[in-house]
């Protein structure tokens, strides 16, 4: 026999010993040879190796240092066939079980490889509307199924090809199995291509109780941070057979909306006095406008007058349109109010909770805690000034009005 192991007539010492000696001495010297190669390549060619590459950030040298595994493993397959007397079928066991090894060994470096690659694809600033997470995911995935396939036929002494000729019949079976794998990969590619999602979107999903930021789009789950910080794993597929809200247009824009409604008290809208409207002229916003509609209604009436209608017939202004004026001068001088965005202060429809007087505009910044702040500065002022303008916020009776009727009864 030739092999790294020597033999029992290389060894004189070993002519005279036993059989099972003989076999215990060979794989003890197998094993001594195996460990000092093993001994060098990691302590000294893989150190020197590792001289060359970055320290810092992603870096080869885990795949490097699993590849160093290796070089014992061959060792080991080349001279197990060089102890004496040790039984072929035990031989051949230990052949297997290293191919087995270096089969694993080489995967399991390639899927280090694949993640180093992501993260140096994650470095690129497209990478956030475009991840590869879920590609290589699905590449992870058939390299493990080849790997899978070669481990059981090197077990069974078996062509690989023999064990894929098989699997045509099982293909049912495994449509069934990677179902779900399948429409991930389908949807992951409809969300990269027409770019629908990228990590840091703030997406909206009430079906899943889902609401905030999305921090990792994988093959088959898309995980989004919510505002409270838990995290809500969607499935990806689900992202395009059902509806989400993705929030990047607003971002994107530089203006976040703001629809709120004045609930009015409709008892409280009448025509305005002389004295009144003088004293609404104290408001600068509105100097323009009372004297700019005042001209229109007096050249209506005047016609009115020509035409011996009666005075009854006549426009006259109204303290609700007077105030929606000035919340139209209000925002269009406000600095904070996105100016070339639309802005509108509208009645809705009357309710029995009273006039809805919505204010829609946008404000110049997209960030929520200044959003708020600037929304609740609108509003604050809104509510105190309605008093100047005769006018009242509907609001239902509380148990302390209603002890109030009665103790006044």
């Amino acid at each position: 026999m030739t092999g790294l192991a020597p033999t029992a007539s290389a060894l004189p010492f070993l002519a005279s010993s036993p059989p099972w000696a003989e076999t215990l001495t060979g794989l003890a010297i197998l094993a001594t040879v195996a460990f000092l190669a093993n001994l060098v390549v990691k302590k000294l060619i893989l150190r020197l190796a590792l001289r060359f590459l970055p320290a810092d950030g992603p870096t080869p040298a885990p795949i490097v240092a699993r590849l160093a595994n290796i070089v014992p493993a061959v060792i080991v397959a080349r001279g197990i066939d060089a102890v004496p007397h040790l039984h072929a079928g035990v031989a051949n066991l230990v052949r297997n079980g290293v191919s087995v090894f270096v089969i694993l060994t080489i995967v399991l470096a390639i899927s280090a490889a694949l993640d180093l690659v992501n993260l140096l694809y994650q470095r690129r600033p497209d990478a956030a509307s475009r991840p590869i997470k879920g590609y290589v995911q699905v590449v992870k995935i058939l390299l493990f199924v080849a790997a899978a396939i070669l481990v059981v036929a090197t077990l069974m002494d078996q062509s690989p090809l023999l064990l894929l000729s098989g699997l045509g019949a099982m293909a049912a079976v495994l449509m069934l199995v990677f179902k779900d794998t399948i429409l991930s990969l389908v949807a992951s590619v409809q969300l990269t291509s027409n770019d629908m999602l990228r990590v840091g979107d703030w997406i909206e999903m009430p079906q899943l109780n889902a609401d905030g930021d999305v921090i990792d789009i994988a093959l088959h789950t898309v995980k989004v941070q919510n505002w409270d910080k838990t995290i809500t794993s969607i499935p990806t597929h689900r992202l395009i057979t059902e509806s989400y809200k993705n929030w990047r247009g607003m971002s994107e824009s530089g203006g976040r909306r703001i629809k709120r409604a004045l609930l009015l008290d409709q008892n409280s809208v009448r025509f305005l006095g002389a004295a009144e409207q003088a004293a609404l002229r104290r408001f600068a916003l509105l100097d323009g406008y009372l004297d700019r509609k005042q001209g229109e209604l007096d050249a209506w009436n005047a016609g009115l007058a020509e035409q011996g209608r009666d005075p009854v017939n006549s426009r006259r202004i109204t303290n609700i349109g007077t105030f929606r004026a000035y919340v139209i001068a209000y925002l269009q001088a406000h600095g904070r109010i996105a100016q070339d965005m639309t802005q509108l202060v509208r009645q809705l429809q009357p309710t029995s909770q009273g006039l809805p007087l919505e204010i829609y505009c946008f404000t110049s910044t997209t960030a929520w805690a200044a959003y708020e702040s600037i929304q609740a500065d609108i509003f604050d002022h809104l509510l105190a000034i309605l008093p100047e303008f005769g006018l009242r916020l509907f609001q239902e009776p509380s148990g302390l009005d209603l002890q109030n009727a009665l103790s006044t009864s």
